[in-house]
């Protein structure tokens, strides 16, 4: 028997998650992705295909907070959370679904969703 492949299960936990998880304009979807280096997280209603907020770990208010104090991948999740927690409620959004994108929550997908709470956001 093969072993599939390590991308190859991201994508089948993805797609588990994503059939239970849909963004409507009154609670709209948050989801996150994560490379390597960089983290990003946008906020969409998935009925009108529009991403309502985004924020990433090369946002330039991320970038010139984290320049000063150099912090590693989970400091830097945190501010992205933070950030986009923050824009969010400027624009009226208080309830979100919160799409893990196939990761497991923890490490740095955890820090940035307890960021956004403590931003203000609801899920």
């Amino acid at each position: 028997m093969k072993i599939a492949s390590r991308k190859s299960r991201k994508n089948l936990r993805h797609k588990r998650v994503r059939k239970q998880i849909n963004g409507s304009p009154d609670r709209p979807r948050l989801s996150v992705f994560k490379s390597s280096k960089h983290i990003y997280a946008q906020i969409i209603d998935d009925l009108t295909m529009n991403t309502l907020v985004s924020a990433s770990s090369r946002t330039p208010k991320v970038v010139e907070g984290l320049a000063k104090d150099g912090k590693g991948k989970i400091d830097t999740a945190s501010a992205v959370g933070k950030l986009l927690g923050e824009l969010a409620v400027a624009k009226g959004i208080k309830e979100v679904s919160f799409d893990r994108g196939g990761y497991p929550f923890h490490g740095r997908v955890k820090s940035l969703a307890d960021a956004a709470r403590e931003a203000g956001l609801k899920f």
